[in-house]
């Protein structure tokens, strides 16, 4: 039997048994490395055309910049593989909600593979200019579009969704209206886009597919968090996003995009000027002015107990906590989302709250958790609950600090994300939990520090 043919069975093997109807992307990185495995002569760029080529996975717009797949390879790939794929690059919705094409990464992000593939071709083909509308222009000009012709039954941009299982996910599942850009095309799009400008521009294209998309997607922060990772993770992805992008490029060719398209008449022209505006501003404060916010249902959250009682927004005050159980911080989507749903369930089981009380919860793995979030009153700090919003950080920080990239995302990104969406007033004023109540939180080490942020107030009327 040729060794070819048996490195492909023996890695079928374990790729069958393992990843065949999860849907995870540590599970294509294994599905690309047994293509690799029986096609040792291909570069990544081949491996990338070949893997769209199964897929059938093919447009007039992707011919436009990419070529057709004339000259791609036809990867050596037992079916089971092919027809794995198959299913999780193309992307679709369904009408009960359920998106495909999706896959759940060890950062706790959702990504559409198809953008992030086309992204990464086109800068192996250098075709930069193809960065753009293949990533991300394409599909929020299809989704501001959209809604336009149906503004009430969709939402314009960024549906969010949850997976059965987060172990072993197999079926996604959008939260709230549907949306042609879902927040999972979204995500693989910035991605596309991340990848393929380093790759127009460096020697990453010299590496293998699974080697590259395993150092961006597989990275696990040690104790130090994200503060000594690497700068080319998926972790990292808005502040890279944010070094790469030209805004006032993507916009103008959004709106150069829908200028030509036909059948709108004079009020939905002007609707569709008013969505695109309002539209890109959110996506800039969504994707590029916010942290990474986990959703409760994304973290597995439980069910409210009882009603909510609703903010009266703009919060004029911002309260600082540690957890100080769990005592160590958190570097892992994994580990964070199971700590969450620890203190949710202590706070409902044995405090009796309907909730678990904090506002927001900080990781150390870049993701910011969302707890009653941005409307419901918290139970957080006593006297207060109804009049700020309150974050906490998941450790104990009596003798030593958050690390750097934690506090950085609530200083600056959270209180700039709450300002601009009128969570939070401008002139809002910043405390410890320890100034509201009589408690040590949010340590004396991590007090001291946030004495120093912006907005600090030694007075809490």
């Amino acid at each position: 039997m040729d060794w070819h043919l048996r490195l492909l069975l023996s890695l079928l093997v374990v790729f069958a048994a393992e990843a065949t109807t999860t849907k995870h992307m540590k599970d294509f990185i294994r599905a690309v490395e047994s293509i690799e495995a029986v096609n040792p002569d291909l570069q990544m760029l081949d491996v990338v055309k070949g893997l769209r080529k199964a897929a059938g996975f093919e447009t007039n717009l992707i011919k436009q910049y990419l070529g057709d797949l004339s000259d791609a390879h036809d990867l050596v790939s037992d079916p089971s593989v092919t027809s794995y794929v198959n299913e999780v690059i193309n992307h679709s919705l369904s009408e009960l909600g359920k998106e495909k094409g999706v896959v759940l990464t060890l950062d706790g992000s959702n990504v559409a593979l198809a953008p992030m593939l086309l992204g990464l071709e086109a800068g192996l083909q250098s075709t930069v200019q193809g960065l753009y509308p293949l990533s991300l222009t394409h599909n929020l000009v299809a989704s501001f579009l959209h809604h336009v012709h149906n503004e009430q039954t969709t939402l314009s941009f960024g549906t969010k969704g949850f997976w059965d299982s987060i172990s072993s996910p197999k079926v996604y599942t959008l939260s709230d209206l549907p949306s042609l850009a879902t927040d999972a095309l979204i995500i693989g799009g910035i991605d596309g886009f991340i990848l393929g400008s380093e790759v127009s521009t460096s020697n990453h294209r010299e590496r293998s597919l699974s080697d590259l998309l395993k150092s961006y997607y597989s990275h696990q922060p040690d104790a130090a968090g994200l503060d000594a990772s690497p700068r080319l993770i998926s972790q990292k992805r808005r502040m890279n996003f944010k070094k790469l992008v030209s805004f006032s490029l993507l916009k103008s060719q959004m709106v150069q995009a829908l200028t030509v398209r036909p059948n709108l008449n004079e009020t939905e022209r002007k609707r569709l000027d008013d969505v695109i505006n309002e539209g890109f501003d959110q996506f800039v404060h969504v994707y590029a002015v916010c942290p990474n916010i986990i959703s409760r249902s994304q973290w597995g959250a439980a069910a409210f107990i009882g009603s909510p009682s609703y903010l009266s927004l703009p919060m004029p005050y911002l309260f600082i906590h540690h957890t100080y159980q769990p005592s160590k911080p958190c570097t892992t989507f994994d580990q964070c989302a199971s700590d969450m749903r620890s203190m949710q369930r202590y706070h409902q089981q044995t405090n009796g709250w309907s909730d678990i009380g904090y506002s927001f919860v900080a990781g150390s793995d870049g993701n910011l958790y969302e707890g009653r979030g941005w409307n419901w009153v918290g139970a957080h700090t006593y006297g207060y609950n109804s009049k700020g919003y309150g974050v906490s950080f998941i450790g104990d920080y009596t003798s030593t600090l958050p690390i750097k990239s934690a506090m950085d995302m609530v200083r600056y990104d959270f209180t700039s994300c709450a300002v601009n969406s009128g969570g939070l007033s401008s002139s809002y004023s910043l405390y410890g939990h320890r100034q509201a109540t009589s408690t040590d939180c949010p340590g004396n080490s991590f007090y001291r520090e946030i004495q120093t942020w912006e907005h600090y107030q030694s007075y809490l009327p």
